[in-house]
């Protein structure tokens, strides 16, 4: 599998691939590894038995080692799953003529996301589609957090760590992230230390509540 571009945001990740068999364990885990910070290891199961079928079917009908690129995207309450390819011919469930695995393979986006579809590109086709999101409390403040960083990224430019799939990339944007609110508490007049002792009373609070 090919390393991705730099130009990437909290997101969407763009991981372009070549089809086989053998790349299918590497984008599954690239899948895991992007959602976690997303707050969506939840749904890491479901969205790579998606990316499988896809890019599975492209192995099958584009054929062995031909260019594909897996499009991940967090929009709201969904996660949107794109496989490009370089065929232009559009398969269609239970049209006759078309294997019956790539038929399956599209029952099974139809069955499990909340939408889905086929475009025509320029270059070939993208095969896509919606999963929904479950919000719940945790989720939904790593998403706030996720867009905060993604925010002071472009503010901070070369200054912070660029965004990689990488725990250490994203913990030490965080961590300038935090450095500059200190800075910011202690101008307003506050304490950055007690500030920070309630942050962590009302995250162990929570984690308290959710256990």
């Amino acid at each position: 599998m090919t390393s991705r571009g730099n130009a990437q945001t909290p997101h969407r990740h763009v991981i372009p691939f070549r089809a086989s068999p053998d790349v299918l364990s590497s984008l599954r885990r690239a899948v895991r590894a992007e959602l976690r910070p997303w707050g969506l290891a939840g749904l890491a199961d479901e969205t790579e038995l998606v990316v499988t079928e896809l890019a599975t079917n492209v192995v099958k009908h584009v054929g062995m080692g031909s260019a594909a690129t897996l499009v991940l995207e967090l929009h709201a309450a969904r996660i949107r799953v794109e496989i490009h390819d370089t065929s232009y011919k559009v398969p269609v469930p239970a049209e006759e003529g078309w294997p019956s695995e790539c038929g399956r393979g599209l029952h099974l986006l139809s069955a499990m996301a909340h939408d889905w579809g086929i475009l025509v590109t320029a270059s070939g086709k993208a095969v896509w589609c919606e999963l929904s999101v479950a919000a719940d409390g945790a989720c939904t403040r790593i998403q706030r957090a996720n867009a905060v960083l993604g925010d002071y990224r472009e503010l901070a430019g070369p200054a912070v760590a660029p965004l990689l799939s990488c725990p250490r990339a994203h913990e030490e944007t965080a961590v300038s992230l935090i450095a500059d609110l200190l800075h910011w508490l202690a101008a307003q007049g506050a304490v950055p230390d007690d500030v920070l002792d309630r942050a962590q009373r009302q995250y162990e609070a929570e984690l308290d509540a959710a256990a």
